[in-house]
């Protein structure tokens, strides 16, 4: 088929009766939780990290960015090698890769073994994560997406939850003297356990054409990611060079060589890793735009978020964990409301409302701060964590089906693999941004006494951007589509047949 058809051609439905596609769903949820978990145990656990391993604030923003950076540079990749290789073999390398660099980070012995490992952990993430979406949307047929969207909602309200009190609890107990390191260790047997399950019971599946692995895509897509990211992150410590912002203008101009690349190998060989005519889908651009913009708002969050709690109030890490429950909490009920109940009655208007309240949730949380200072409690908090949850829950899950929703099967790889690249990439940048709108308002130097009240200062500085960054996020809104096409009456029956000559998807015990 070609690219010029995708709006038109649609792959059947997957069977309804096989039993074994809940089995691997739970697999596969799996992975995406340990996946989540991994990035917000590392979170509660960095002030503990830093004191323990002496690490700089750099290195610090590294073992975080490290990983962003690795996994949005091999995201579209890795989409590709599952829709060219096969979907579970890729999940299967990614899931036993994951497990060992795990390992690695567990028995790193200094800040740069942690911050190499991180970055090998955020590669194998990049091959695991994008087959979550691709088997999801390769093995359930529409109407049962929404269903199956509402148990991942769930499944990422459930990760934020445990990675802040795991990470707290693992970090806080100093298991046999380990302090820090069971957060990573703690991934080894569910690795394991999740690769002799998901070789049993995850059905393989691979795009309906053989397609070849794109390498100069590769190459230059992750160049342009580099040539963005690398000075955003280092830029602070450095003094802002001059080569940092020539770097980033070069990146525009690297980006705009893959697109023009990317076109003339579609129209060539109908095989690019970047399948350009998905932007031609509205849904699917614009939920793109928003999917950038919202990971730069949570990078920002959630960094000077645990520094605050942890170093600006003197916090436990146990404290700060159980501090951020209700937050979590919020985000999974919302979350699983949001799918099943609000947005095949509401549509896009769910989204938008989500937007909003997280952005008063915000706006609650900066007037606290400034009002109680260094003596704010656990429970004033409670009430603008529980707003921007919600806020949070009504956008996570219906978001990815919103994008996902008019996106023909044979390209799910691709596209999941582009969702997760900009959700990523704007994560890393906001992690970047940490450097302008946190440590850009504190000094180098600091007494002793000054440092809970400057990061007082620099948490409240960070949630105003956090809140202009949200409402941007509720205009883009405007572009997605009123309701998913799955939601649009009689569309879940009426997908069309396959074009001339196109074949089913393959799918192979």
């Amino acid at each position: 088929m070609h690219s010029t058809d995708i709006a038109h051609a649609r792959t059947p439905e997957p069977a309804t009766g096989d039993r074994r596609r809940w089995f691997a769903l739970a697999i596969v949820m799996t992975a995406a939780f340990m996946d989540l978990v991994d990035v917000t145990i590392v979170n509660i656990a960095v002030p503990s990290i830093q004191r323990d391993e002496g690490a700089t604030f750099s290195q610090i923003q590294w073992i975080t960015a490290g990983y962003a950076l690795a996994f949005a540079a091999g995201l579209v990749t890795g989409g590709r090698l599952g829709d060219i290789h096969g979907r579970k073999r890729v999940f299967l390398v990614g899931i036993g890769g994951f497990t060992v660099a795990s390992a690695l980070c567990g028995l790193a012995v200094n800040p740069e073994m942690l911050v190499a490992s991180r970055i090998l952990q955020g590669a194998m993430a990049a091959l695991m994560v994008p087959q979550v979406l691709s088997i999801v949307h390769a093995t359930f047929p529409a109407h049962e997406r929404g269903k199956v969207f509402g148990l991942f909602g769930a499944i990422v309200g459930l990760g934020a939850v445990s990675g802040p009190l795991l990470g707290a609890l693992l970090t806080e107990g100093n298991l046999f003297g380990l302090e820090w390191r069971p957060i990573f260790l703690i991934n080894l047997p569910v690795g394991v356990a999740a690769l002799v399950l998901g070789s049993r019971f995850i059905t393989e599946s691979k795009a309906p054409r053989a397609l070849k692995l794109d390498l100069p895509g590769v190459a230059l897509v992750t160049l342009a990611l580099l040539m963005l990211l690398y000075p955003l992150t280092r830029g602070r410590e450095l003094g802002w060079p001059v080569w940092g912002y020539v770097s980033m203008a070069g990146a525009l101009v690297v980006f705009a060589a893959l697109v023009a690349y990317e076109r003339a190998k579609g129209a060539r060989d109908g095989s690019p890793l970047i399948e350009l005519s998905l932007f031609r889908v509205k849904s699917f651009a614009a939920g793109i735009a928003v999917q950038t913009v919202f990971g730069v708002g949570l990078g920002v969050f959630f960094l000077v978020w645990t520094l605050y709690m942890q170093i600006g109030l003197g916090w436990s890490a146990l404290r700060a964990g159980l501090t951020g429950v209700p937050f979590s909490v919020a985000v999974s009920v919302a979350a699983g409301m949001s799918v099943q109940q609000l947005v095949p009655r509401f549509g896009r208007k769910v989204l938008q409302a989500g937007a909003l309240v997280m952005a008063a949730g915000v706006l609650i949380y900066l007037a606290e701060a400034e009002r109680y200072g260094l003596g704010i409690t656990s429970w004033q908090m409670a009430l603008p964590l529980v707003v921007m949850g919600a806020g949070m829950g009504l956008i996570v899950a219906p978001l990815t089906d919103a994008v996902l929703s008019e996106v023909p099967r044979e390209h799910a790889g691709s596209a999941s693999g582009l969702i997760n690249t900009v959700q990523q990439m704007g994560h890393a940048l906001g992690l970047g941004l940490v450097s302008v709108v946190f440590f850009g308002v504190i000094d180098e130097r600091l007494a002793p006494a000054e440092v809970g009240p400057a990061f007082v200062d620099g948490f409240t500085h960070a949630l105003g951007w956090v809140a202009a960054v949200l409402g941007a996020i509720f205009l883009l809104m405007f572009a997605l589509p009123k309701r998913p096409a799955q939601h649009v009456e009689g569309a879940a029956d009426a997908e069309e047949a396959p074009a001339a000559g196109e074949k089913e998807p393959e799918l192979v015990s």
